[in-house]
């Protein structure tokens, strides 16, 4: 069917057209007032320092990587298909970070105003980067496919997105969480300054973190999650069904695909919309979102039935994309309910700063563990289901299923940082009550939409791994696994303590990088007169340096640990053991992932939520004891949690491409 091929690459280059439009719209809204302006600029200067140095690193680490696969396939074809993936993802964070640090001006300008026209324009915002994800993922795989028709050679594209995922997460991740940490614990806990307050010298670095963390780090990780699923049900569909089970994937990805950009039509809120208190927006933006998500769905799924009708003789994979279309949905509703301010966990939570920030910390510790047990249960029974339904290709269609309307799912993700941008610069500007109001609002819901995308990019994360482990075992041809095998019992040993040990260096880097950043704000603070009484400016560009060397010295041995435990245990344990590492990381890294995740947003809601003047508000002791335990969870929700997705993605990948060194 020459159709489809034609369909999928009209579909992503439709993306593509459709993400410049919205970023054309969103530069021709004013930027708003010398002030904000200036702010705005410095945001956006110090995101591109940070990338600017850390795709220097990314350009070394490449090249070695790249000689590797030459030497390894003795052909070029892998290392360029490699540098195309790490480019492809590269570029799309770069262009969707590009547009955020935009877009947040314009909305705090647009919020002086208008209410509905501030958070339409945040979340046409976050549109730019999900439709780009999606545009460049579908086009590059689609051509790249007419090209070399070998799917197998595709990994070595995945390993390039996976790459450099890794960097821009953890790397974004640290920088992020080093910024914010130490400028809490000197700024709001120390000298009580209030969020995002221009006289707290990282308070820049604070911003420009939310969108080399929040933007390019969560886009590159969700383009790499979204390639390396269609490329997994690509290698397994063109081995075990032929040109049908190839296409599928590709098919249904264009699909979710419009009907991603039809649901994205209901996420907007009426001009008439204006005059409504905080809770009533919050409610209204959040109503907006779930009436696109639900539409996006079902029309995803008609259109998954339609295609399966007309590729297959039964249904049964149309089943499988619904089962994975239902875990994404039910993960991010677990998410949103160990989260949300709105649900009793996260108000536990705040109860319990009433009596300290010990009792704040245990209590979020407990909403971390809790939260993760459902949506394990809901991914294990998806994974069954989908074996039941359609073998190992069905579990890997599966996660093609749960990602199928990403460029929606992402685009609420992206939302999130340019509203959080937005109300910091409505603070640092000196706006007005009512604008701060506005802004406040959005990024209520912004924080929720990040904690459930959070969640879904886990789930999609899970799926993803588990089926390059599929491949794996049919590729090393031991579809029969002996459990009582020695090298296996340790390889699953070696791959669940990689979890723990890798969460622990990203901890420390971003605990070393707060210190830092804590130390460059006391001396600002000592030595700049005037500055705390607002007579003197701070020098933001001196945070920014330390935060960004801080998160490029953090990250390079999590980097090199990933890289180097799957040669090293394939090499003196064998292939064998190497599959126990990819099985024992995955079932560790997901519901660890999901601990992290949620207690760290349960803990940053649980502020908030006093913040909107619950057990005494704003300055108040439960404040600064909800304070600490956000600076506590700050790392793990925004850092070491999310990074676990791509470590057991990344794992998957390069233990399939070395599995012929150890053969």
């Amino acid at each position: 069917m020459p159709f489809l091929n034609f369909f999928v690459l009209f579909s992503a280059l439709f993306s593509l057209f459709w993400a410049f439009f919205k970023a054309r719209q969103i530069l021709q809204s004013s930027p708003g007032t010398a002030p904000m302006k200036e702010i705005s600029r410095a945001i956006h200067q110090g995101a591109r320092v940070f990338l600017r140095e850390e795709f220097k690193v990314i350009a070394l680490v490449f090249f070695f990587i790249a000689l590797f696969l030459y030497f390894l396939n003795q052909s070029w074809g892998p290392p360029l298909l490699f540098l195309a993936g790490g480019l492809s993802s590269a570029l799309a964070g770069f262009l969707g970070m590009e547009i955020a640090t935009r877009s947040n001006v314009r909305v705090t300008e647009a919020a002086r105003g208008n209410f509905p026209k501030s958070f339409n324009l945040a979340f046409s915002g976050g549109e730019v980067m999900g439709f780009l994800v999606v545009g460049i993922g579908l086009f590059s795989l689609a051509l790249l496919w007419l090209f070399t028709q070998q799917p197998i050679l595709l990994l070595n594209y995945a390993l390039g997105a996976s790459l450099v995922a890794l960097f821009m997460r953890v790397g974004g991740g640290i920088y992020t969480k080093s910024a914010d940490v130490g400028a809490d614990l000197v700024g709001k806990v120390q000298e009580g300054l209030p969020e995002d307050d221009p006289r707290n010298p990282a308070v820049i670095a604070d911003q420009v973190g939310d969108n080399v963390g929040d933007i390019a780090g969560m886009g590159a990780d969700l383009f790499e999650s979204y390639v390396s699923s269609i490329i997994a049900v690509m290698v397994l569909g063109i081995l075990s069904l032929g040109w049908t089970g190839m296409i599928l994937p590709l098919a249904f990805a264009a699909l979710g695909l419009f009907a991603s950009w039809l649901g994205s039509f209901l996420v907007k809120l009426p001009a008439r919309f204006q005059e409504a208190d905080f809770s009533q927006q919050i409610k209204k933006i959040a109503r907006a979102m779930q009436r696109g998500n639900l539409v996006a769905n079902l029309l995803a799924l008609v259109g998954a039935f339609f295609l399966v009708k007309a590729l297959f003789l039964n249904l049964n994979y149309f089943y499988v994309l619904l089962v994975g279309l239902a875990a994404g949905y039910f993960i991010g509703w677990f998410s949103q309910y160990y989260t949300s301010a709105q649900y009793r966990p996260v108000q536990r939570v705040a109860e319990a700063s009433q009596f300290g920030p010990s009792t704040v910390i245990s209590q979020g510790l407990v909403t971390g563990m809790k939260s993760s047990f459902w949506p394990t249960l809901v991914i294990a029974g998806a994974m069954m289901l989908a074996y039941h339904l359609g073998g190992f290709y069905g579990v890997a269609l599966a996660s093609v299923g749960m990602l199928g309307t990403l460029a929606l799912n992402l685009s609420s993700d992206c939302y999130g940082p340019i509203a959080d941008n937005a109300a910091g610069i409505a603070e640092a500007a000196y706006l007005g009550p009512v604008v701060r109001e506005r802004t406040e609002a959005l990024d209520a819901v912004g924080n929720t939409t990040a904690a459930v995308g959070k969640g879904f990019a886990i789930g999609a994360a899970a799926l993803a791994a588990l089926a390059w482990l599929a491949n794996y075992f049919l590729v090393i041809e031991a579809t029969n696994v002996n459990f009582l095998n020695p090298q296996l019992i340790a390889g699953l040993f070696i791959g669940s303590a990689l979890v723990f040990i890798f969460s622990g260096f990203l901890l420390r880097a971003v605990s070393q990088g707060a210190e830092k950043i804590s130390a460059e704000v006391r001396r600002q603070f000592k030595e700049i007169k005037g500055l705390l009484a607002g007579k003197a400016k701070a020098d933001y560009k001196s945070c920014i340096r330390v935060a960004t060397r801080a998160a490029l010295r953090g990250l390079l041995l999590p980097a090199l640990l990933v890289v180097a435990i799957p040669l090293l245990v394939g090499w003196i344990l064998g292939v064998e053991a190497l599959g126990g590492v990819l099985a024992g990381s995955l079932v560790t890294a997901f519901p660890m992932a999901l601990f992290l995740a949620n207690s760290g947003a349960a803990w940053d809601n649980a502020k908030k939520y006093i913040e909107a003047g619950h057990f005494g508000g704003k300055g108040s002791a439960a404040h600064k004891a909800a304070v600490v335990g956000d600076t506590v969870g700050d790392g793990a929700k925004d850092c070491a949690g999310p990074a676990l997705n791509i470590l057991v993605k990344l794992l998957g990948v390069f233990s399939l491409i070395l599995v012929s060194l150890f053969l």
